[in-house]
Order: C-alpha cells, then structure tokens, then sequence
C-alpha cells in the first residue's frame, strides 16, 4: 500500500460556482475558503503530513483589480479570525511564491502567520501565492552558480525539504497544470474532478486516497 506524504490541490471553480448562483465570482471564493478548512481538517485526521492548495498564481494577476484585492482581504481576513486555531491544532504555514513583492498587509499576515506556526508539527499546510512554476525553477537555477543537477536545484526550489507531492487533485473540469509546481509533480498520480471546488468533500477526497493506496507506482522502473 502506497504511503501518503503531500497532497496537492489546484482549487478550480470558485468563480463559475458563485456565477451559477447568480452571486458573483466573490462569493464562490468566499465558499471555496470554506473547502479549504475542511480538507485540512481531513488531512490531519488522515495523518497526512503536507498539503499544499494553489491559491494565487502569477498569471492571476491580469484578473480584475476588484478580484484580486477581494481575495487577498480574505487571506488576511482568514488569518485574523483563525489564526489561534491554526496554532492550537498544530498547522505549520509555509508559503511557496514571490512573497516578497506582495502588497505590504498581506505580506505582513503571511510573514506573522510562518512565525507563529513554524513550531508546530502536526500538518504543513502550503499555500501557493503569488507563484508560478517556471518562474521558480529559473530562480533556483540562478541560485546555482556551479554546475547543475537534480539535487542541488531541489535544494533551491521554495519546496526545499518538503517531500514532493503523491497526488494531484485538480477540481472544475479543466485537464491542465497550469504552471503549478511542475517539477514536484514529476511522479504524483493526477486526479481531474469536474466538480467545482466548493462542491469538493471530505468522500471526494478519500475516494481518491483510497484509489491512490491501490495504484501500482513504478517510478520507471518495472
């Protein structure tokens, strides 16, 4: 039976689930927060050690400015309101992506969130902001002022010490990877839902562990 180190999620459908609502883009990311604390609490009791959730790519940027600031408010909101229970249930928060260069108050709730929640052990919960794939890997490689091989370039990727992920779950009906993690899903098992994300549940979820568990991995070999 496979073990299971890192689940990957492309959280796909937010704003076509609000749409068919006739309520707006907004109120389906508003739900799909939602999605998100429910997976991580599955995971935890599944003793999944990481998961990582897309939240924001670099591409999404050339959405509305009216979008983009919509979700960042909800990050900051979701770490002022929830934080003492991330902290209390032993959610490590690691951020992979240009954090650096984002807006000053997001940067600052993210920043505080890695520091109160680096101690804890129970879950690293990885979100992906402000990232995109290619982006990373040309970063690490210019890190790199000797030659380059596998290992020291893993070394220099934001997921540095971080098992690469064994699955990933794409909801919304799309069959892409859209510039995510590209080199960590070399070997995972890519599960495409086309259920929206805030329709994603905890039986979605261990429907796909458990055909995961069964699934023969060779990693190249025979």
């Amino acid at each position: 039976m496979n073990k299971l180190n890192h689940v990957a999620f492309i959280m796909d459908g937010n704003g076509r689930w609000g749409k068919k609502r006739k309520k707006g883009r907004n109120f389906g990311h508003l739900n799909g927060v939602k999605t998100v604390k429910k997976i991580v609490r599955s995971s935890i009791q599944l003793n999944i050690p990481v998961v990582t959730f897309y939240v924001f790519s670099t591409e999404n940027w050339k959405r509305p400015k009216s979008e983009i600031n919509f979700l960042f408010s909800l990050i900051i909101n979701y770490f002022k309101n929830e934080l003492k229970n991330v902290i209390a249930n032993g959610i490590k928060i690691h951020i992979i992506g240009k954090i650096n260069t984002l807006p000053t108050k997001i940067k600052k709730t993210l920043k505080e969130a890695i520091k109160l929640t680096k101690r804890n052990k129970k879950i690293i919960v990885n979100l992906a902001i402000n990232y995109g794939s290619k982006d990373e890997i040309i970063s690490a490689s210019n890190k790199l002022k000797k030659r380059i091989n596998v290992k020291s370039l893993e070394n220099n990727l934001y997921t540095k010490n971080i098992p690469n992920p064994d699955i990933l779950i794409r909801t919304g009906g799309h069959k892409r990877l859209s510039n995510f993690m590209l080199w960590q899903l070399a070997y995972a098992e890519i599960f495409f839902l086309d259920k929206l994300w805030p329709d994603f549940n905890n039986q979605d979820f261990k429907k796909i562990i458990k055909k995961f568990k069964k699934e023969k991995r060779n990693f190249g070999s025979i």
